[in-house]
């Protein structure tokens, strides 16, 4: 069998300083936000070269909390790929907002800058690039656009710990090119925790501040509520054991792009395309998401290849947001954004984790080829 991911290999590989981190949280007694979980913020922020960074209670909300935090809500427009995982629009629609797609690029998956500015209208307040597979999304322009407009540039670096990416000369973190950032620690991340986690990043120290009322019941200190906020806080043993797996994300993250680099490499020549890594640009490959060019019944054949092999595998995402049910009312229909609509015909992720063993990995390009 080789799993699409299987976390128990890293326990094996932490378990002394994971156990060790868990019993100084136990020992301790504080397990709510404290001195465990600004530990972990200041590492985050110092990682990812930013004044701010929040530990809350998932992706999601941290997401939310930073479009909050930026004034977002009623009668405000929000711009999102339709391509990702539901949480990135949902979140809109959440604040009372309208969220509006704008098609991606065929070769990243990411939100198309020029599909971005087409859409922008008056009620326009912000704009979502996601991270999408851990490729980061082309952030100099969608600045550019953002400065423009005057718009809010949110980062949904949900998938992307450890990428960067280059701009003019200077390498940023995916999580510090945007006005604030939302990261998720949902345990299949590149760092993933042993629950749920989030991280809220923010350029702006006074967003920074109203975010930190905000996850903890709108408080501006203890029982003086400004705000109407949320219970959002990260635990104090989850951002522990974040903290023990900080220290090893950078070279997983390599071996990840070894290993996609190897089923790349396999795959030339193909009816299998492999994902793209556009130049200046660190892919992190928190999914190995290739294209098959014959579409979703070609798709199905080498899936129940894979499935008979005993190799695991996973279609992130067969329905865009656009037409998934809730989103019916805003009226956009099949069609309305085909580069998204074809993505999700012909996507297949497959087995990608820092522990998978070099012969798994031929076993599933072997399968691979045998019906490519």
């Amino acid at each position: 069998m080789v799993p699409l991911l299987d976390p128990t290999r890293q326990y094996q590989q932490l378990k002394s300083e994971l156990a060790a981190a868990a019993i100084a949280v136990l020992a301790s007694g504080q397990f709510i936000l404290g001195p465990f979980v600004e530990r972990f913020e200041a590492s985050a922020a110092e990682v990812l070269g930013v004044p701010n960074a929040l530990g809350v209670a998932n992706g999601t909300d941290a997401l939310q909390l930073a479009l909050q935090s930026a004034g977002i809500g009623p009668g405000d427009e929000v711009i999102v790929p339709p391509f990702t995982f539901i949480a990135t629009a949902e979140v809109v629609s959440l604040l009372g907002a309208t969220p509006v797609f704008a098609d991606i690029e065929p070769q990243t998956f990411n939100i198309d800058p020029a599909k971005v500015e087409a859409a922008i209208t008056t009620k326009t307040k912000a704009i979502i690039p996601v991270h999408l597979y851990g490729h980061p999304a082309q952030m100099k322009e969608l600045k550019a656009i953002a400065a423009k407009h005057h718009l809010f540039l949110l980062e949904d670096a949900a998938q992307a710990w450890g990428a960067t990416l280059n701009i003019d000369d200077q390498t940023f973190h995916c999580g510090a090119m945007g006005a604030a950032a939302g990261f998720s620690f949902y345990p299949t991340k590149n760092l993933g925790a042993c629950g749920e986690g989030g991280l809220v990043t923010f350029q702006d120290d006074a967003l920074a501040e109203k975010c930190r009322a905000l996850r903890n019941h709108g408080q501006s200190r203890r029982y003086i509520h400004d705000l109407i906020g949320y219970n959002s806080r990260l635990q104090a043993m989850q951002a522990a054991l974040l903290q023990v797996k900080l220290k090893y994300v950078d070279a997983a993250n390599l071996r990840r792009r070894e290993i996609a680099h190897r089923y790349s490499a396999a795959l030339q020549g193909t009816s299998l395309t492999p994902p793209s890594e556009k130049p200046g640009a660190y892919h992190v490959y928190h999914q190995y998401t290739l294209r098959v060019q014959a579409g979703s019944a070609h798709r199905d054949i080498i899936t129940a290849k894979l499935t008979e092999a005993g190799i695991g595998w996973a279609i992130y995402y067969p329905v865009p947001l656009h037409l998934q049910p809730v989103y019916e009312n805003l009226g956009y229909g099949a069609g309305a954004f085909p580069v998204a609509e074809q993505a999700a015909e012909e996507v297949l992720s497959l087995p990608i984790f820092p522990e998978l063993r070099d012969d798994e990995v031929e076993l599933v390009t072997k399968v691979l080829l045998d019906v490519a």
